[in-house]
């Protein structure tokens, strides 16, 4: 992990576990992984685990909690981790963490923090930790590799904060009524139908969870940077003068 939480991109696309500290390591799941946990019930998770203050507005504040007040980390540890023990997160972090069963502490210079204590078969005792520069390191992982963004919207007034609240329970009540659709189906379905990418309906599966999301933004890429150059070279379309160099190279970065 480099300065900032900004994962290794290179390492995370190889599928290589990170490993924040000794007992605490986050591994990519393959996407045959993820459609037998059940894609509906892991992509809940991630959201959650990720989620900030005015993600759950409307919630912490029936529970009397000011959704504008409280931090990312502590949001974590007072409400998020208690959903989760290690069945539901086995496929991202192994089968020892247990979020659900780690107990508040304090450390010496009054940082609350997360403890959960690992008996081996020979009977020795370790003690596993997570803190909040530990849970940062974890969010942006998570975020990095399911292509998240933090949601960084703030209510600066009292209207304001009444309008988030009132709209993100419309937008749950709404949800609820709404048939639940697959999010991956129509991306696998169009990339093995694809004749630039190299997988079929069999072989997909084993592919981790970033690369094949980088697969669909590499192929898109290269797809537009074709279309602007074909349109610019014959003369009758776009003026290549004019367009975003960055929008033509197909090795670059993606945004």
């Amino acid at each position: 992990m480099m300065n900032n939480h900004i994962p290794d991109q290179l390492a995370l696309y190889r599928g290589h576990s990170h490993k924040i500290k000794d007992g605490v390591t986050i591994r990519v799941p393959t996407l045959e992984e993820i459609c037998v946990y059940g894609e509906a019930a892991y992509y809940s998770m991630v959201y959650t685990l990720c989620s900030v203050g005015i993600d759950l507005c409307w919630q912490l504040e029936e529970a009397g909690i000011p959704f504008d007040e409280i931090t990312d980390y502590e949001l974590f540890y007072s409400v998020l981790r208690t959903y989760y023990g290690t069945e539901q997160t086995a496929i991202l972090f192994g089968e020892t963490l247990n979020f659900k069963e780690m107990t508040l502490c304090k450390k010496e210079n009054g940082e609350i923090c997360l403890e959960q204590q690992i008996r081996n078969d020979r009977g020795e005792t370790r003690i596993i930790t997570i803190d909040e520069h530990d849970y940062e390191e974890i969010a942006a992982y998570l975020r990095a590799m399911h292509n998240l963004k933090r949601n960084d919207a703030v209510a600066g007034t009292k209207s304001c904060r009444m309008a988030f609240i009132e709209d993100a329970k419309a937008a749950h009540e709404a949800q609820k009524l709404t048939p639940r659709k697959s999010y991956l189906l129509p991306l696998i379905s169009t990339m093995v139908n694809y004749d630039g990418f190299k997988r079929n309906d069999q072989t997909v599966w084993d592919m981790n969870l970033f690369a094949f999301m980088d697969s669909i933004r590499r192929i898109d890429k290269i797809r537009n940077s074709n279309l602007l150059l074909q349109s610019g070279y014959s003369g009758f379309g776009v003026d290549l003068k004019k367009v975003n160099k960055e929008e033509l190279n197909y090795l670059g970065e993606l945004n």
